[in-house]
């Protein structure tokens, strides 16, 4: 890994930029930071530049005292890099924030990938089952205890396991990674940013979105996820959706090869 650090909007940010071609932004997961993209940063750096990068307060990126937003960020990031247009690629909170900053800058951005995608604004229904609920409940007091290990272990039962499977019946490689970097998160200490919303919230401006735009779904996902990717798909223009058979909340790490060519195919078409 070739990564930098710059000052950036007042934090530090921890980043790399690899290959040439079309940008493309790799945005990671609330559960996670940029090394979640180990599988595919060297594959779509044969044909594009791919940039990833840890969000403010995740992974390496500080998380100073004083307002900000995610999505100003990443403009000041492009900025930084020169890049003038890019597509992105976020998952779960990371797809919140593409949302975000297609609809506050949309001549910055050529498409988007949604992937169990978050959205900003949006209340969720009564989706969880009462199992999924526990175990929230369960990580919410263990985390507020100090039991990291506890609340990292929980939140991969949630978002790895699901609910349809036992931790035996994952991959036993995937699932140790994505609980190192769920166990990292959770030890990050508390920062003092006071992140701004964009606003009006997206839930209410999907329909100002015209550009090429995949919804990829784990087929084992939160019924919450599956509610949100129904959403875009109706409501944001052209949207097509993929559902990855034997996937949860992470499919890019659990099944990489059918998720990177599923990527390459919908951008060389884009």
């Amino acid at each position: 890994m070739n990564l930098q650090y710059s000052e950036i909007n007042g934090a530090t940010f921890r980043y790399e930029v690899r290959g040439q071609g079309q940008p493309l932004v790799l945005i990671h997961a609330g559960i996670a930071n940029l090394s979640m993209w180990d599988d595919q940063i060297g594959v779509f750096a044969e044909v594009h530049q791919v940039i990833r990068y840890d969000i403010r307060g995740w992974g390496k990126s500080t998380f100073p005292p004083g307002p900000y937003s995610d999505y100003e960020d990443l403009r000041a990031l492009l900025d930084h890099l020169r890049v003038d247009r890019a597509s992105l690629v976020g998952v779960s909170f990371g797809g919140g924030l593409a949302i975000d900053f297609a609809l506050a800058y949309p001549d910055r951005v050529s498409s988007l990938i949604l992937v169990g995608s978050a959205l900003n604004g949006y209340e969720s229904p009564d989706d969880w089952s009462g199992d999924l609920l526990e175990k929230d409940r369960e990580l919410d007091e263990a985390y507020e205890r100090g039991d990291k290990a506890r609340a990292a272990e929980l939140g991969v039962q949630i978002w790895v396991d699901g609910s349809y499977r036992q931790p035996g019946d994952v991959d036993p490689n995937f699932r140790a990674r994505a609980l190192a970097l769920m166990r990292h998160t959770f030890e990050i200490p508390d920062g003092a940013g006071e992140r701004q919303p964009l606003e009006p919230p997206a839930v209410t401006r999907l329909h100002e979105l015209n550009l090429p735009t995949l919804v990829i779904i784990g087929e084992l996902d939160v019924p919450e996820m599956f509610s949100i990717a129904e959403l875009l798909q109706n409501e944001i223009r052209g949207a097509q959706t993929v559902v990855l058979p034997g996937t949860t909340h992470l499919p890019n790490m659990e099944k990489p090869a059918e998720f990177n060519r599923l990527i390459l195919d919908f951008l060389a078409a884009s």
